[in-house]
């Protein structure tokens, strides 16, 4: 008769005989979903990739959707990407425009890249060690702008 019962009581281990008791079960489909499901590490990791995690950063935020810790790190890794490029904007036109300086302007516009890359790979190697993801100036500047706008 076990195989007339109904599929909820077999996935439950509520159905009547041996087989029924002393089952383990790990998750059924009529248990209220897992609400403290941990963050992939792959996904957190996504948004800190220089550049290229700048899109899903911003498609995160604007959605809405997401854990603090998400929000958090899509709205430093935003607020990285743009200072970066507005600094590669504005030493890039002065390196053009300049007649004096433009040298010394492409070696700031390279160490400013290259500061950029240093700090989003430093990160990166921070949440795989699973310390935390913040950085005291930019963490409470993204806070306090994106914060408003895109949460």
């Amino acid at each position: 008769m076990e195989n007339f019962e109904p599929k909820a009581t077999r996935d439950l281990g509520l159905g009547t005989g041996e087989q029924g008791q002393g089952r383990i079960l790990e998750e059924s489909p009529l248990s209220p979903p897992n609400l403290q499901s941990p963050i992939p590490k792959t996904q957190l990791l996504l948004y800190l990739i220089p550049i290229i995690g700048f899109f899903p950063s911003l498609w995160t935020l604007y959605r809405g959707q997401g854990s603090r810790e998400q929000l958090a790190i899509s709205r430093l890794s935003i607020t990285l990407a743009l200072t970066w490029l507005l600094g590669y904007l504005l030493l890039s036109t002065g390196a053009a425009t300049s007649d004096f300086f433009p040298l010394r302007l492409f070696i700031l516009n390279s160490f400013l890249t290259s500061g950029y890359f240093l700090v989003s790979i430093w990160l990166i190697l921070r949440l795989t060690q699973g310390k935390s993801g913040r950085l005291p100036g930019f963490s409470t500047l993204a806070e306090r702008v994106f914060g408003k706008y895109l949460s």
